[in-house]
């Protein structure tokens, strides 16, 4: 165990082999982020991830992607040539003291090299090994390769994003790689304490296609139930029982705000709120400010009558800046929210109080970067983000040499004949 690691930390006398791609960055982080000794486990040269952009200051340096760096943040990194006898045994000897692995090889890659599931556990019983891939390990798809926008369509989520007149939309970010990786670190917690009651490890198959389908529970449900389905819609929101298309996103002065028109018991001051404030400006109409908004149920909002609200409101909405209409909706308990900006969320009083970016060293960027801060909060143990990505191979005197005991004239050897 690494000798800055804090036993004391939900995880911190635990170990974690990581040989995810980008497919499982995030699951070695979480859990490194819980304390746990996680060593980022490369091929000689480095992850292919590396290549991934954007990068420090348009460099493209694979030391410098900001994409490998967010994702593998508090872990040691090491290289090892899995291809080779000797580096199959420097792997092992890793496992001996080893209580989880989380990888995302293609399916039968470590069977083929005898350092699958079944070989490890002979080896260590207790470990844990969480697997991803784009369908899991068994059915018809097992062999099938995928990318985010892969397992986002297959899964069902790209067809409800985007406009009803125009193709589906990826999500601009890898959704289902978040989705597996936070499901593999989940369910490896889950294995660890089946493990402390039995002492036995166990295999674990992550299918990216299943994450993603477990998002869209509401979705399947609508389906069952009223054999329709939750259409795209852009920025609205059509109701799947009356059909009526509802906006979601408006502009604002300068930006955009989330807002619902909506009536009944629940939000009738807000929306009453609303209208007089827009009165203030001579921006409200008779009709509108004659609606008994107490009595105006979803079932009763028809299209007509919502696109008649949405005529006067959206125009007074555009004359408002997004911060004044955030307070005033707090003091009028209006449903609405500001759309905010990553500059934006940096200055957000609510997350400084909470201190819910950090700050790392990065001698290599000049600097500091900030990064989101520890993804939960405890009250007997605060989760810490203290140790920046690794450089490639950054450790590997340090795992091979003072953990394994290996000479210094081994490990050149090894490194000579491209092992490590």
């Amino acid at each position: 165990m690494s000798a800055d690691v804090n036993s004391e930390s939900f995880l911190g006398p635990y170990r974690v082999l990581d040989l995810t791609t980008e497919y499982g960055f995030i699951g070695g982080k979480l859990m490194g982020d819980l304390g746990a000794d996680v060593i980022k486990i490369e091929p000689l040269g480095g992850d292919k991830a590396r290549n991934l952009g954007p990068f420090y200051k348009g460099e493209k340096n694979p030391e410098k992607s900001l994409y490998w760096t967010s994702f593998n943040l508090n872990k040691r990194g090491i290289t090892l040539n899995l291809e080779t006898s000797d580096g199959q045994n420097l792997f092992k000897r890793l496992v001996e003291s080893a209580d989880f692995i989380l990888e995302s090889q293609d399916l039968g890659y470590l069977d083929s090299l005898g350092i699958g599931y079944e070989e490890l556990s002979k080896i260590n019983p207790r470990i844990i090994m969480s697997s991803i891939s784009p369908f899991g390990q068994t059915g018809p798809y097992k062999d099938f390769e995928s990318t985010d926008l892969v397992s986002m369509a297959m899964g069902g989520y790209l067809f409800t994003t985007g406009d009803e007149d125009r193709p589906p939309v990826r999500i601009s970010f890898p959704v289902s790689y978040c989705h597996a990786g936070s499901e593999a670190a989940a369910s490896a917690m889950m294995a660890h304490w089946y493990r402390e009651r039995t002492g036995e490890g166990q295999h674990i198959d992550i299918s990216m296609q299943e994450c993603v389908v477990w998002t869209l529970m509401n979705t399947t449900a609508h389906w069952n139930l009223n054999e329709n389905n939750i259409s795209r819609a852009g920025s609205t929101r059509v109701n799947p029982t009356t059909g009526v298309a509802t906006k979601g996103m408006w502009p604002t002065k300068d930006g955009y705000i989330t807002f619902n028109i909506v009536g009944g018991p629940a939000r009738a001051a807000g929306m009453r709120y609303l209208v007089n404030w827009m009165d203030e400006y001579g921006m409200a109409s008779d009709s509108i400010k004659e609606v008994k908004w107490e009595d105006l149920f979803i079932p009763d909002m028809t299209q007509e009558k919502y696109d008649s609200f949405a005529r006067e409101i959206g125009p007074f909405l555009e004359t408002q800046t997004t911060n004044e209409l955030y307070k005033r909706a707090v003091e009028g308990k209006m449903l609405l929210a500001p759309v905010t900006t990553p500059p934006i969320s940096l200055e957000s009083p609510q997350l400084i109080d909470r201190e819910s970016f950090v700050e790392i060293e990065y001698p290599e960027f000049d600097g500091k970067i900030t990064y989101p801060g520890p993804f939960v909060k405890m009250s007997s143990w605060a989760p810490v983000i203290s140790r920046k990505a690794p450089l490639i191979g950054e450790h590997n005197k340090e795992i091979y040499c003072d953990e394994l005991g290996l000479s210094n004239e081994e490990f050149l050897n090894l490194k000579n004949n491209g092992v490590i």
